[in-house]
């Protein structure tokens, strides 16, 4: 019998569903679902570049992430005065997997911005809003393209992201609050669809772990990718 707290197996994901084109003004939106946490995707697109990317001829990808008043357990306060830490953190690992998948010079003089909003927070929410963030972002690009604001679809491949950890002494994957807040170990890996690392993020809680477990977790991580990309690819009609 497993000891998760959802009944699932050590290595079996929460439900996953992709939702696309929810909005009817953004020029790429979707809606993620893993287990309980949900997070809303908006992707827009604008004609304008940072200051450092002026005259250079490429383009720019960036996201907000934000987490709604009571999408945990207890209501938290609006950042009104501006992004927090951890805040600052996500959205900066949200923006640098995206760019990891774009080709920058493609976008010409444009930016897409994913807004990711997390409505309901059970744990791997940075996850969730890369994946969905991704399926956004790809479908503003398919919109400049339909209307011919570029050339080509500048993305080069999928990107995603999945949890890790050791808990009870054994490698887990997708954890959600509970796992997460009581694990020895936890782990966030972003991957494209190639299986290349973009981030590997990982620490210790009480007990250093050895190279074997990192291993072992990592392993773990490119299984539940690789159906996740799956799971991305359907929603966009990829095949």
């Amino acid at each position: 019998m497993s000891s998760r707290p959802d009944c699932r197996k050590e290595k079996e994901l929460r439900p996953i569903t992709i939702e696309r084109n929810i909005s009817a003004h953004a020029e790429g939106s979707a809606i993620i679902k893993a287990g309980r946490t949900e997070v809303l995707c908006m992707a827009t697109v604008e004609s304008r570049v940072p200051p450092f990317l002026k005259d250079s001829g490429k383009g720019w990808v960036t996201a907000e992430y934000a987490m709604l008043p009571r999408a945990t357990t207890e209501r938290t306060q609006r950042e009104r005065l501006g992004a927090g830490g951890r805040t600052m953190e996500i959205q900066r690992l949200i923006g640098r997997s995206l760019r990891a998948v774009t080709e920058l010079a493609l976008l010409g003089d444009h930016t897409i911005t994913v807004d990711c909003d997390v409505i309901q927070a059970d744990g791997g929410t940075r996850c969730a809003s890369i994946t969905g963030a991704c399926v956004a972002m790809y479908d503003a690009m398919r919109w400049m393209v339909e209307k011919e604001r570029i050339a080509s679809l500048p993305v080069k491949d999928l990107v995603a992201g999945i949890s890790v950890g050791i808990r009870g002494g054994s490698p887990i994957l997708d954890l959600n609050y509970e796992e997460d807040s009581s694990a020895e170990v936890d782990m966030n890996i972003v991957m494209t669809g190639a299986g290349l690392f973009v981030e590997i993020q990982g620490t210790a809680e009480e007990t250093p772990f050895a190279q074997e477990s990192m291993d072992s977790m990592v392993r773990l991580a490119r299984t539940g990718l690789e159906d996740i990309f799956h799971i991305q690819k359907a929603a966009l009609g990829l095949g």
